[in-house]
């Protein structure tokens, strides 16, 4: 029998060394320099599509493992895999920096070789943390995209770039701190890096606590959660346009990645326990930021702000499973919040990363984001306001797109869990259809604004194309999303399919067991069970 060919490594490698034959390249050789970085990103799809179409949709087993021994004085190794719930987020890393190669094609003049090769080495660190089996094979992907985003915001950045630089690197680094020291400790529980090891550990309610708040500490800043939010408005704002499109579609993403393959299934009890906060924070992330979202004259800060709030909507649906079983005593319609939240963080890496693409597309064009200096902006790019009141609409949760799938589907299992939780919720609907329109009203709609607006240009072939590309994916999941659920559906399953109704002593909290991984893969990771400690 042939071994496995090595996807995985592949669409991690590949990205890496083609960025680094970008930057070797050099910028004297401006439009070689170009066409190479858009033919390694497009090869790089093309790698990871088989991920997809070889993929086996009826199991949670990891699939696509690769293994290999790295350090083995400490039991580290070189461990890949994927589930129903990392490949998706590999395409959609996979598919957006596409279309941020092209969207620099023409208005990064200043090393264009190092920005584009900082962008597909960031790719390949992005396809590593989604496909990492071991801790530190993880941390070490997890950490090392700080240097390239660090670079792309302090070098192409705007004027306040090395404040916004430094901040989000002392928020990132921060969380990391208290990551990596749970993982030792988890170590020497299991005697090993292995996740799915980790997942089979039985924890004491104590220390599962510690662990759980230490990975909530580095994934909350990562997504982010209110309050440690506070970095990504300034990080967008002083980001050139494919460094806010990547922060916004893909790596608030891995914050969430992050709770659904670590604090879920290796501190289940703890999880339970304080599912109430995770739920509180996400609600407040919902409704203030909303609110906050209105009050923005930057284009840019009032999408960042979006993204906040969008992304509460994922972590409540992660979380809303325990306080689903305690109000129905029962699982069924648990997994709806979760895969709600995941169809949510694909669909925000469509939509937000588009909506980041016009704002750009206005800025290269007048050189400011502020709203008051537009104004009937699609009477002279109707293309181009077509785009954005599509792409303002599917934000706001507008049926038929895919920022109405993932929504709803949160706010469904969460009324399974609470009414005033789904409340709450829901009233992103209304937030966010306020804060969009008024943005477009003010910079779509109306009489032209001034002579600078009168003189645009619509939209050329390359702004086309990027934004097409992202309104046929979001109608795609919009109209369709049964391909995609279909998909995650068995991986998550698997966190919730033997829940039954339990109280743990004293707390009235949903008791939750890890149980150990099946040997072809990570198999059975939640299964409710009665007893105490």
């Amino acid at each position: 029998m042939l071994p496995q060919f090595p996807w995985l490594t592949l669409v991690i490698w590949l990205p890496i060394i083609g960025g680094l034959a970008v930057i070797a390249n050099g910028d004297e050789n401006g439009e070689q320099t170009k066409r190479i970085a858009l033919g390694v990103a497009a090869a790089t799809f093309v790698a990871s599509l088989p991920l997809w179409l070889l993929f086996e949709p009826g199991t949670a087993a990891m699939q696509f493992v690769e293994r290999a021994d790295w350090i083995p004085a400490i039991k580290v190794q070189y461990y890949l895999g994927i589930d129903g719930i990392s490949m998706p987020l590999i395409l959609l890393t996979t598919f957006v920096t596409i279309f941020v190669i092209i969207a620099g094609w023409e208005v990064v003049t200043y090393r264009p070789s190092y920005y584009m090769g900082a962008f597909l080495i960031m790719e390949g660190i992005m396809v590593g943390v989604f496909s990492a089996l071991d801790a530190i094979l993880f941390y070490f992907f997890w950490e090392a995209m700080l240097i390239p985003m660090f670079i792309i915001i302090g070098v192409w950045g705007g004027p306040n770039r090395v404040y916004a630089t430094i901040k989000f690197f002392l928020y990132t680094f921060f969380g990391s701190v208290f990551m990596l020291v749970a993982l030792i400790y988890m170590f020497f529980q299991a005697d090993s890096f292995s996740i799915p090891d980790f997942h089979a550990l039985q924890l004491g309610m104590t220390a599962q606590v510690l662990i759980f708040l230490a990975f909530l500490i580095a994934f909350a800043v990562k997504v982010p959660m209110f309050p440690v939010h506070t970095w990504l408005p300034d990080a967008h704002v002083e980001a050139p346009t494919g460094g806010s499109v990547i922060l916004a579609a893909i790596m608030l993403k891995i914050g969430g990645y992050g709770f659904l393959r670590f604090s879920l299934p290796i501190t289940p009890d703890a999880s339970a326990s304080l599912d109430g906060l995770i739920i509180a924070l996400s609600l407040i992330a919902v409704v203030y930021i909303g609110f906050v979202a209105l009050a923005q004259d930057d284009m840019k800060k009032l999408i960042a702000y979006s993204s906040i709030a969008h992304m509460g909507f994922v972590t409540l649906g992660f979380f809303v499973v325990f306080s689903i079983v305690r109000h129905t005593g029962s699982a069924e319609g648990a997994a709806m919040g979760i895969s709600g939240g995941m169809v949510q963080m694909i669909s925000h890496g469509f939509i937000s990363g588009a909506l980041f693409l016009c704002v750009g597309v206005l800025y290269d064009r007048m050189h400011t984001r502020r709203m008051a200096d537009y104004g009937g902006v699609i009477n002279t790019m109707p293309w181009f306001g077509a785009f954005v009141v599509f792409f303002a609409m599917a934000n706001a949760g507008l049926p038929g797109t895919s920022g109405f799938v993932g929504e709803f589907m949160v706010i469904l299992a969460t009324f399974r869990a609470d009414f005033w939780y789904a409340l709450l919720a829901a009233t992103t609907l209304i937030l966010a259809a306020a804060f969009t329109l008024w943005m477009v009203k003010r910079v779509v709609f109306g009489p032209v604004g001034n002579d600078q607006v009168a003189a645009l240009k619509d939209l050329d072939r390359r702004e086309t194309l990027n934004l097409g590309a992202l309104a046929v994916a979001t109608l795609a999941i919009g109209i369709w999303p049964k391909p995609l659920v279909d998909v995650m559906e068995p991986s998550i399953q698997n966190l919730v399919q033997h829940v039954q109704v339990s109280k743990l002593p004293d707390s009235g909290a949903v008791r939750v067991e890890a149980a150990p991984p099946a040997a072809d893969g990570v198999q059975d990771l939640a299964q409710i069970s009665t007893g105490a400690d």
